[in-house]
């Protein structure tokens, strides 16, 4: 212990934070002992807490003012998007946010205009909507894998941003994620996922072409940025490589984005 100490040079600080409880977790969560891992994760952990419990206050800032948010989750498959939405709703009140995933739209959705599915799920005020993937389905997934014609994709990219317009305008505050991956770290967490007997459900058959389409879906997303990147609903781009990184960014930028508690 004393030559990992000093490889480590640990402080007082994370000698305390390794023997607390959160600390002894992770130091013995695997049969072999990493100090260095242990204490990475045992700090996330408390950096997510910390994170966690302002977003709290966020929430009951936006409950007693009648705000409305609504905050896009975007990204290549098995980006971690859905995790991030599990850590970032973690402790807030369910009775005042959503998390939305829709599936396949229905025969009749189909033949609505193509916003209409997302504005029924859109938040009432005092509200968080949380949407994992979103309209932006039609921006990249749809035209890589031939669900939509190229006629319903330039229409769609000719209304977007009027859209998020009058989201905006109606007092709402949009927030924009795209996790980004490399093709390595994906090809590795789709590994995982189809050796797990816990996780093997995850994988559609979208996912199955992922690595096979990796370009295509690169161009439609360049695309996608270029063309919805503006002032007032701009993307922001997290590198979701490292996963506790990703969720923590997240959080912060949640927390910076919403003013809450210091007026507008």
């Amino acid at each position: 212990m004393a030559e990992t100490r000093s490889k480590l040079q640990l402080s007082a600080e994370d000698l305390e934070l390794l023997n607390s409880k959160i600390g002894l977790k992770n130091l013995f969560s695997d049969k072999k002992t990493n100090v260095e891992k242990a204490l990475r994760m045992a700090q996330y952990e408390m950096e997510l807490r910390e994170l966690q419990a302002k977003l709290i206050d966020l929430q009951q800032w936006i409950i007693d003012n009648n705000k409305k948010a609504v905050i896009l989750f975007e990204g290549r498959d098995a980006a971690g998007k859905g995790g991030a939405i599990r850590r970032i709703t973690a402790h807030i009140n369910p009775r005042y946010y959503r998390i939305i995933a829709l599936p396949k739209p229905t025969e009749e959705e189909a033949g609505q205009w193509y916003f209409q599915r997302y504005v029924n799920h859109l938040p009432q005020p005092g509200e968080m909507v949380f949407f994992d993937r979103s309209w932006y389905n039609r921006a990249v997934v749809e035209p890589v894998n031939g669900f939509c014609t190229p006629k319903q994709y330039e229409t769609f990219m000719g209304q977007v941003n009027e859209f998020e317009r009058m989201i905006i305008e109606s007092d709402t505050f949009l927030i924009k994620f795209y996790f980004s991956i490399t093709k390595a770290e994906q090809e590795r967490r789709f590994k995982d996922i189809k050796t797990s007997p816990l996780k093997k459900w995850k994988m559609t058959r979208v996912d199955e072409r992922a690595q096979e389409l990796w370009d295509e879906y690169t161009k439609y997303k360049l695309r996608m940025f270029e063309h919805t990147d503006t002032k007032r609903a701009p993307w922001i781009i997290i590198d979701a490589d490292k996963k506790p990184e990703a969720r923590t960014k997240a959080l912060e930028y949640i927390l910076e984005r919403i003013p809450f508690g210091g007026g507008e």
